[in-house]
């Protein structure tokens, strides 16, 4: 099990994607490098489209970033009666866990019951117990485990904080997490070095071209290259309506934007092994408690949003609603100096006029297509990402209308393994960590992001030992990652390294803060950065970081300096 050379060439570089945009002829030009885009360029490469893909800010910048890391089938969409919804969600779960086993894993879930002198109002019980029925036989008994009632102790030791005077009792589902940054990135990756797309991230569209005869003929970059293409995929989010209005030449505002933050906590203040859904008295939602690493978080929220679509903010108000909603239910109240990240997000939901809150409004996608033939793709979810996709390009193949559409008809992606799929199996086999010269925890971090190709980053580090230093102090991610995510991931900035190809942004706001300047030290040789450029870096991460703490009214926090210590 020997390491692969550190210097293998990447066709998902950014010389590379430009000189091809510029001189290629595509079939498909999709817009937009969030989860969804990244799963259509992806579908129409699988079923032998040339395909491109741009996206304004960087992979995943937008909402494919900010979510709840969960790939499950949306309990809470049975109140709803949303039965196909949900069968759906869950046969889609069960291909990401198939298809990247890497990236994607079960996790339980612990919906703890409360009520007074050891007694659960009965009603709740059965609401409860009937739903994960449902839940079981609609799809989630697919991960190999059925629901069950825990006992009071039983919850308790999955999350020793709940408020001991009020519990009763428990039930434990499964479903399933993901990094979504990283998943999205993935398929981007997947797309490119697997089926050669041409993907480009900082490249907004600013005009839609059109032929002779109206037809949707490609898109013009911001950087002014012309991509020429036969079908053009609107997949930007919430953006989407933004890129309507430069085809159809007016904003169709049927994007309803719902806010959803999350705030991370330090692990030793809730101290789970297992999510928890915990239910917020005042307004009946819930919010979901889950653990990733030595970290927390918790959200989210679900509100109606009519500001800025670039970086929404996570207000005072938004951490006091999910501080307030947590502590009801634990012991040891979080207070706002334990906050250590946040995280806001937008909901593309498709607009409804029967529905007054989002929360009310469906998850399901819609697909259309504009006069000029642009294809738009709104709504959903980051677990259908792939059903989207399959969809998207179902309705390309009808608008290329060509001999081949017989042979492009059916999508190709139901089985499709993510790249670093294969070899993951043997990485985490006994011994593999000797084997490859590095430690358990080591292998154990890179697999579980970087799946097979985790060899590359264990040949860069030993080809510069330094690399194998970590990047933010508390927290796993180490040096090399800063520079593979430069090589071989398309990253161009500090924020894209600490807020997407890690996620020390979220995990560790003030640490990954002052690491900022040693983080542009390791990428100013592979991105070709003077001092200048490197002090610049950092000191417009430390601004954004600031801005972002500041949104929230809270401190910089000492946590991870006390960890150190």
């Amino acid at each position: 099990m020997t390491p692969i050379s550190p210097m293998i060439p990447s066709p998902f570089d950014r010389r590379s994607a430009l000189a091809r945009l510029a001189d290629e002829h595509f079939d498909v030009l999709v817009i937009g490098g969030g989860i969804t885009g990244a799963g259509v360029a992806l579908d129409a490469a699988a079923r032998g489209l040339r395909t491109a893909l741009v996206e304004r800010d960087d992979f995943a910048s937008g909402t494919s970033s900010k979510s709840s890391k969960l790939v499950h089938g949306g309990l809470r969409y049975l109140q709803q009666k949303e039965f196909v919804l949900v069968y759906e969600n869950l046969a889609e779960r069960q291909r990401l866990l198939e298809n990247a086993p890497h990236l994607v894993h079960p996790l339980p879930f612990l919906i703890p019951l409360f009520g007074k002198e050891g007694i659960v109002n009965k009603a709740v019980v059965r609401v409860y117990s009937n739903a994960l029925w449902v839940y079981d036989l609609t799809g989630g008994l697919r991960i190999g485990k059925l629901h069950k009632r825990v006992s009071r102790e039983e919850a308790l030791a999955h999350v020793p904080t709940l408020d001991t005077r009020r519990l009763v009792a428990g039930f434990l589902y499964y479903d399933a997490q993901t990094d979504d940054a990283r998943l999205t990135l993935t398929i981007a990756r997947t797309a490119a070095v697997d089926y050669g797309v041409a993907a480009l991230n900082h490249a907004g569209v600013t005009a839609v071209l059109k032929d002779a005869e109206g037809r949707a003929s490609g898109a013009r970059l911001d950087n002014g290259i012309e991509v020429r293409a036969r079908a053009v995929v609107n997949a930007a989010g919430v953006w989407s309506d933004d890129v309507r209005a430069l085809d159809e030449g007016r904003h169709p505002q049927t994007i309803r934007p719902a806010k959803g933050i999350h705030l991370t906590v330090p692990w030793s203040k809730v101290r789970c092994d297992i999510a928890a859904v915990i239910p917020v008295r005042k307004d009946g939602r819930s919010i979901f408690v889950v653990p990733w690493g030595d970290r927390v978080y918790i959200g989210t929220t679900d509100t109606d949003y009519d500001g800025p679509l670039d970086n929404p903010a996570c207000t005072p108000d938004d951490v006091a609603y999910l501080l307030d909603a947590v502590n009801a239910s634990l012991l040891e109240p979080l207070k706002e100096d334990d906050v250590l990240g946040t995280w806001a997000g937008l909901r593309p939901l498709v607009r409804d006029a029967k529905s007054e809150k989002t929360a009310d409004l469906s998850r399901r996608h819609e697909v259309g297509r504009s006069a000029s033939g642009v294809v738009t793709v709104t709504g959903g979810k980051l677990t259908t990402y792939r059903k989207m996709a399959a969809d998207s390009v179902d309705e390309v193949i009808g608008e290329l209308g060509d001999g081949r559409r017989s042979r492009l008809k059916r999508s190709r992606t139901k089985h499709l393994a993510l790249h670093g799929a294969h070899g993951t199996d043997e990485l985490r086999a006994p011994g593999a960590a000797a084997r490859m010269g590095t430690s358990d925890a080591v292998l154990e971090h890179l697999v579980g992001r970087y799946g097979g190709d985790a060899r590359t980053l264990l040949a860069m580090m030993a080809a510069q030992p330094a690399l194998a230093e970590p990047l933010v102090p508390t927290l796993p991610y180490l040096k090399v990652e800063a520079l593979y995510a430069a090589r071989y991931e398309m990253a161009t900035t500090v924020d894209d390294v600490l807020a997407r190809r890690t996620r020390a942004r979220l995990l560790a706001r003030d640490a990954s803060a002052d690491a900022a300047l040693d983080v542009a030290r390791v990428l100013a040789p592979e991105l070709g950065w003077s001092e200048a450029e490197v002090e610049s870096q950092a000191a417009s991460y430390r601004a954004a970081v600031a801005d972002e703490r500041a949104a929230g009214g809270l401190h910089e926090t000492g946590f991870d300096q006390m960890v150190r210590a």
